[in-house]
């Protein structure tokens, strides 16, 4: 991340609380948890976190829903059902956090990636998107 911390590439961060109940703080309280809970360790975001949302569902938020219908789904496993907190579940939800969207600087979605992919993986993609449009 250091790589991209003086380009034009950002992070937004949407907190969810669809995902085993993981994120049940307030959207004050958010930040406090990042810094002294998970992960922790005084951590400080350098990127915008935004007001929790729901990603999946009836509820999901449009932007979630765009992102869905432009990049197809990179996981066919669908998780414990005992853990997703949403109906109704769909092949294209999000599965778990820290599913990630890479999009271009005209909001254009580019790329899905599932929570295991490693970020070397995402970082090469993100510079060579900025070569491209560079």
């Amino acid at each position: 991340m250091d790589k991209l911390c003086h380009s034009s590439f950002t992070v937004l961060a949407f907190p969810c609380n669809q995902f085993g109940r993981e994120d049940p703080e307030k959207d004050h309280e958010t930040l406090n948890v990042l810094k002294f809970v998970r992960p922790g360790g005084d951590f400080v975001p350098r990127f915008p976190v935004f007001g929790k949302i729901e990603v999946n569902g009836e509820k999901e938020h449009p932007l979630y829903t765009f992102l869905k219908v432009s990049c197809p789904f990179v996981n066919p496993m669908i998780g414990d059902g005992a853990r997703l907190h949403w109906s109704p579940l769909k092949v294209s939800d999000v599965r778990w956090n820290f599913e990630k969207f890479l999009v271009d600087v005209d909001g254009q979605p580019l790329r899905r990636y599932d929570i295991d992919t490693p970020f070397d993986t995402i970082e090469n993609d993100i510079l060579t998107l900025q070569r491209l449009k560079g």
